[in-house]
């Protein structure tokens, strides 16, 4: 699919010119709330199956078909023009798809309080079909090894209605946070590990879960080896009974990078021991942090590139956002939260502020500010088309198994367009 940024004096009738489409497809694939007003800046996609490219100063058939992976004799056939002609600035060239590659795809969904809302059974209803995993966020660990479990609703059977595979997470939270001494019980003491994973296998079994996944954050650096060994036992459990079992990982950058989030998650053993992984190459913006990127493209690089190096690629799933965030100015460290905002709901903002959408180029991500009717600054940054295009590229280019979304419910059409237009979503047997 092709990807268009509006810039100053586009309509969306223009744009659908441009393209040979028409408004009423783009209106649609966008689910553009209101076509009639679009926003400087804006990212849309256009539905159609390839794309074109505009050339440049400095553009040739040979140095366009490197950047898209076509030989420049093919790219000269299709569009009808001679290998050895000086393309004019401005040009339209034709680019065919790109082979659709299979990748596995994993969501994580929180219910709240005792029930599934509507909302969230809709985003499953809707998302399912490009999931190989629905993630039900968390089955809660107790200190005795009991779990506390979160409602389901209708969310079994939405994801049975689409081949949908649906994964248990199994987190240390306790009163809303994650606990390091109730992971190092967890992890220590014996007679407390045998319950909790008699009632991890129990439930997996009984609640027909094809993966246990394992967010246990926050753990005491001494309880590396010992989570280590855990999961070695888990993973002995939950292969008699076929099921598999997968973790989340802290984002680093080094095998001994300090700090609490990072020194118990040993990249290579998890690799090792565990069927897949998940990334969480998310939240460097974060609601109690300073406005930023939620996962700038230089920093998940930097991630990924740490991990392939004692991860099997065809063990790692790369974490990503749904959601962006609006930061209240000047930021304070201890003040409120920045709001959490879908992709839809940022250029709401955008729009009804009347400010253009930027594009920071290090980060790969949209932002921009704005003053509410208060007189109070504000900071967004959040993903489009062009920010989750950025993240599909590195899939490709790490091969890796595929991505993990934290988490459904905030609205991002744009993600699974592109992602049903460039890759095949693995089913499970």
């Amino acid at each position: 699919m092709q990807i268009h940024v509006v810039g100053q004096g586009d309509t969306l009738f223009s744009i659908a010119n441009t393209y040979d489409t028409t408004a009423a497809a783009i209106t649609d694939a966008n689910e553009l709330e209101a076509p009639d007003d679009l926003v400087i800046g804006q990212a849309i996609v256009i539905p159609i199956i390839g794309q074109f490219y505009f050339v440049q100063p400095g553009d040739s058939l040979y140095s366009i078909g490197l950047r898209f992976g076509i030989p420049y004799q093919e790219l000269a056939r299709i569009n009808n023009i001679p290998i050895e002609s000086i393309l004019p600035i401005g040009l339209r060239l034709y680019i065919p798809p790109l082979q659709k590659r299979p990748i596995t795809s994993y969501a994580y969904i929180e219910p709240f309080g005792d029930t599934v809302s509507e909302t969230l059974e809709n985003a499953a209803i809707k998302n399912t079909p490009y999931l190989t995993f629905l993630a039900l966020f968390s089955y809660r660990v107790n200190r005795d090894g009991t779990l506390t479990t979160p409602p389901i609703g209708n969310l079994r059977q939405i994801a049975a209605d689409t081949d949908t595979a649906m994964a248990m997470v199994v987190t240390n939270l306790e009163e809303g946070a994650f606990s390091d001494e109730l992971g190092n019980i967890i992890l220590n003491v014996q007679a407390v590990q045998n319950t909790l994973l008699d009632n991890i296998v129990n439930n997996a079994t009984a609640g027909g879960f094809r993966d246990v996944h394992f967010d246990f954050e926050f753990l005491l650096p001494e309880d590396r080896e010992p989570y280590n060994a855990f999961l070695r036992r888990a993973k002995e459990r939950l292969s008699q009974e076929g099921i598999l079992v997968s973790t989340a990982l802290a984002p680093k950058t080094d095998p001994e990078q300090v700090g609490q989030w990072y020194e118990a998650h040993d990249y290579a053993a998890h690799g090792e021991i565990v069927d897949f992984v998940v990334l969480m190459t998310y939240e460097w913006g974060y609601s109690f942090g300073p406005p930023l990127a939620v996962s700038p493209i230089n920093e998940v690089r930097r991630v990924i590139e740490y991990a392939v190096t004692v991860i099997p690629t065809e063990k790692i799933l790369m974490g990503q956002n749904l959601y962006g965030y609006d930061w209240t100015l000047p930021f304070v460290v201890g003040g409120p939260a920045a709001r959490a905002v879908s992709p839809q709901q940022a250029i709401a903002i955008a729009r009804e502020n009347n400010v253009p959408i930027q594009y920071n180029t290090l980060a790969q991500a949209p932002f921009f500010t704005y003053t509410d009717a208060e007189g109070l600054e504000h900071e967004v940054w959040f993903e489009d088309a062009r920010s989750i295009q950025a993240k599909f590229d590195l899939i490709r280019e790490f091969e890796l198994l595929g991505i993990a979304y934290w988490k459904l419910g905030l609205a991002f059409p744009q993600n699974w367009l592109l992602m049903n237009d460039q890759f095949e979503i693995t089913k499970l047997e």
